[in-house]
């Protein structure tokens, strides 16, 4: 691990130190949401550094050990939440299993493909302008069928339009293989670019959140889970 790894480890554990209860910080004796000190305390890439540990702690099948219960009682009283994440809707790719987050910590939006649209955006700039999220994060996985999907030209109902949206993505994509849906190297690296471009179409249509990125106070990142292994790779 680099030297500013090792700073930021340093940091979060002296917030630990100085804060009670807390689903996304691990270390504590028993489960609680995260509280408004300890997530105004954390900047966006400790935020993040966090959500990579809780994979971390996924994959190796140590999760923390938490009470639901206590979670949902405290969360009852006020949410603060540290980041929005865009997902899929896909049954295999949920967020806060994968990352180890309890309730309170993360808002989680939902929908096939991870695509924007005004409405997913009016609700990450409240998440964030509003609620104090530090982090935006655009999640893909492999193997989508959403992605899939927009490469076959699939058409059925109002998924014709929203499959639309991932089209440049798969226009966008650079390979020099087989590039159908049946070649699953060029799928995971359409859902990569579609990750990418969703990012800028974020900072493209809402003013909000690229001011808040340009400030420094919030972070848009993306990253793709990949279901085989159960590993979430951030993008740099």
């Amino acid at each position: 691990m680099d030297q500013q790894h090792h700073r930021d480890r340093r940091r979060i554990l002296t917030i630990l130190a100085t804060a009670a209860g807390g689903g996304l910080i691990p270390g504590l004796a028993y489960a609680g949401t995260l509280t408004k000190a300890q997530r105004d305390n954390l900047n966006p890439n400790e935020i993040v550094s966090l959500m990579q540990e809780g994979n971390e702690r996924f994959r190796r099948g140590g999760k923390l050990t938490r009470d639901y219960v206590a979670e949902q009682s405290a969360a009852a009283k006020g949410q603060h939440p540290a980041a929005v994440i865009l997902s899929c809707i896909d049954s295999r790719a949920p967020a806060e299993v994968i990352m180890d987050l309890g309730i309170g910590d993360v808002f989680n939006a939902r929908v096939a493909g991870n695509v924007s649209n005004d409405d997913i955006l009016g609700s990450m700039e409240f998440a964030c302008k509003v609620a104090g999220a530090k982090v935006v994060l655009v999640m893909g996985h492999t193997s989508c069928g959403a992605i899939k999907g927009a490469i076959d030209g699939v058409k059925l109902g109002n998924l014709t339009g929203l499959l639309a949206r991932i089209h440049p993505a798969v226009e966008a994509t650079a390979f020099s293989g087989d590039r159908s849906s049946k070649n699953l190297a060029f799928v995971d690296a359409v859902a990569a670019k579609n990750v990418e471009l969703t990012m800028n179409s974020i900072r493209a249509h809402s003013d909000v959140l690229r001011d808040l990125e340009s400030a420094k106070a919030i972070k848009i990142a993306g990253a793709i889970y990949n279901l085989s292994t159960g590993r979430v790779d951030f993008l740099p």
